[in-house]
């Protein structure tokens, strides 16, 4: 039975890191002390290498059940665009929502699912938190992975 286990996760761990090929991008800041300060940007630089491709731009919070709030606002900036997001952290009834993990919650957010950019070269991405607290209590990372979509792409 154990055996049987053994080799069920390692085909699975295979597989899962098999279709992780297409990460161009994966970066995450740890936030000091658990106070991500409001004036505090976070800056990630990343390169292109395929214009011609779309991609998939996915930010990750990642906080403690110290957070004191059921929502949370960002700022997302670039070169072309500055976007205020909001996602939800917790339902109606305060129950975390997203990745529980060693005492940490992680909630994926979607940020682009399709975007082609214009050449290739160096891009970046600037995240702030857009709450009012001046510092922010329980965040402990926050990340960005970019993935190049190879599934349904026109050659």
């Amino acid at each position: 039975m154990k055996r049987n286990i053994f080799l069920l996760t390692a085909v699975v761990i295979t597989l899962f890191s098999s279709c992780r090929t297409d990460v161009v991008y994966n970066q995450f800041y740890p936030i000091s002390s658990e106070k991500w300060a409001a004036d505090s940007t976070l800056r990630f630089d990343y390169r292109i290498t395929d214009a011609e491709a779309q991609y998939t731009t996915i930010v990750y919070f990642r906080h403690t059940e110290r957070f004191p709030y059921q929502n949370m606002w960002l700022f997302v900036s670039d070169s072309s665009r500055r976007d205020t997001i909001e996602f939800y952290l917790a339902d109606d009834r305060g129950r975390w929502l997203g990745n529980k993990r060693n005492g940490f919650i992680e909630m994926p957010v979607l940020l682009d699912e399709q975007r082609v950019y214009p050449d290739t070269g160096a891009y970046f991405l600037e995240i702030q938190h857009g709450m009012r607290d001046s510092l922010l209590r329980g965040v402990t990372d926050v990340g960005v992975e970019i993935i190049k979509n190879t599934i349904n792409q026109v050659n």
